[in-house]
């Protein structure tokens, strides 16, 4: 009885930290940023410069660049990335978003350089960039009969490509979901709320100024499709992951995770895809797991799926874009988190 409180209270404890730092300054930016770009971006922009029939070294590399600006976890990037996914974006640069963001942003790549040094966060950003267009070819080709028949379907109407109001508001959304964890990256999560707070007020006043009424009402009405689609599935994903870190042993993780073999980075890949990390948690537990023996190459692979994927990560791409997308993505992920750090455990010394 002692045994299934402690499991149950795990779960509900990692749904109390998550709601607690992650709900308020970050989800809540994500999903008006998600229902932004449906609203505000018109289709001719998104498929001219992100869809299936763009060319794909360009359209993926865009894709690649603009996710290193967005510090997002493998949860707050989901409303982004299906966001621009259903704007009209080409699947293939919809999830390299998906996976940059978390798995290489700005923001976690200098706290990398903080805690691992250079060589760890230089891996780690190629590394990045390699799978990415992996993720971004395996995906368009797995789904290249899909993606011509909804491209085709994509209904092309003239008119400006985006207003000057809406640029803006969409970039003041972008620093909104940012500013927390960039200007108080160390402090206390109160100073986040109020960074928090003061943003939502600015892009408050800017909206209910310079935007029309009626675009609000749609902006806000696509949001709650992206709240009502994904927010559900994550807290029960989560629940999950805290249920599963009780049961974990760190004696076990300790000693499968030495050494920089095939099978000790399939073992970090693995948990680094179920496991929650929060963008920037996981260069300390790597740190820590370092300094308990582990090695560099299972530990790059861990770096990248750790905040890249996770369970409740899983269920929101299965609900969001098909069940077939979610079971090749994510075996995709662990196969190339499992290559890269074995091949990192020959370079990295």
């Amino acid at each position: 009885m002692e045994l299934v409180l402690q499991i149950i209270m795990g779960g509900l404890y990692a749904l109390q930290d998550y709601i607690a730092l992650h709900v308020l300054t970050c989800l809540i930016p994500a999903f008006l940023l998600a229902g932004g770009i449906v609203t505000f971006i018109s289709r001719e922009t998104i498929i001219g410069y992100l869809g299936a029939a763009a060319r794909k070294l360009s359209s993926f590399g865009i894709a690649a660049g603009g996710s290193f600006f967005v510090a997002a976890c493998s949860c707050t990037v989901i409303p982004v990335s299906s966001g621009i996914y259903y704007g009209g974006a080409g699947i293939g640069a919809a999830f390299i978003l998906l996976w940059v963001a978390p798995a290489a942003n700005i923001l976690a790549l200098v706290y990398t350089g903080q805690i691992l040094g250079t060589q760890m966060v230089m891996a780690r950003l190629i590394s990045a960039l390699l799978t990415a267009f992996a993720v971004g070819f395996v995906m368009a080709y797995a789904f290249y009969r899909e993606e011509k028949g909804r491209v085709s379907n994509i209904q092309i109407s003239g008119g400006p490509l985006m207003t000057k109001n809406a640029i803006f508001l969409l970039l003041l959304l972008v620093v909104w979901l940012l500013a927390p964890n960039y200007i108080v990256s160390k402090g206390p999560y109160w100073q986040k709320v109020i960074v928090w707070a003061v943003g939502l007020i600015v892009v408050a006043i800017y909206a209910w100024r310079t935007i029309d009424a009626d675009k609000i009402k749609a902006w806000l009405k696509e949001t709650w499709w992206f709240v009502r689609m994904i927010f559900p599935l994550l807290l029960a994903g989560v629940f999950v992951v805290g249920i599963i870190g009780a049961l974990l042993p760190k004696e076990w993780v300790e000693a499968w995770l030495g050494g920089s073999g095939l099978r000790q980075s399939f073992l970090a890949t693995m948990i680094g895809a179920i496991t929650y990390f929060a963008t920037m948690t996981e260069a300390p537990f790597v740190d820590t797991l370092m300094n308990l023996g582990m090695g560099k190459g299972p530990a790059l692979a861990l770096l990248l799926t750790g905040p890249g994927i996770s369970l409740p990560n899983w269920l929101a791409i299965a609900r969001v874009f098909g069940v077939k997308k979610a079971l090749v993505y994510v075996p995709t992920i662990i196969v190339l988190g499992t290559l890269v750090g074995w091949i990192a455990g020959f370079i990295l010394k």
